[in-house]
């Protein structure tokens, strides 16, 4: 059974007010909200050590994790 939402008065008011371009965003987003994530994988793979080093400490000035810049940095090359 799913639940039941209740909007108040003033919620509703507002919601009249949107523009179908404000809408179909709202439900685009609620939609990927509701997707199942994609699975992620380990991966091993060997760096030259000095490498990873200047990397981490690089990512580490930026206040970034050095895994998740890797991603960004794949993320981007395959767009």
């Amino acid at each position: 059974m799913r639940p039941v939402q209740y909007f108040s008065d003033a919620y509703l008011e507002r919601c009249k007010g949107m523009s179908t371009e404000q809408t179909l965003d709202f439900l685009e987003s609620f939609r990927r909200m509701q997707e199942k994530p994609e699975r992620s994988i380990s991966i091993s793979i060997k760096i030259p050590e000095p490498m990873l080093n200047t990397f981490k400490q690089r990512c580490k000035l930026e206040g970034t994790k050095y895994q998740t810049k890797i991603k960004t940095l794949m993320q981007l090359w395959l767009n």
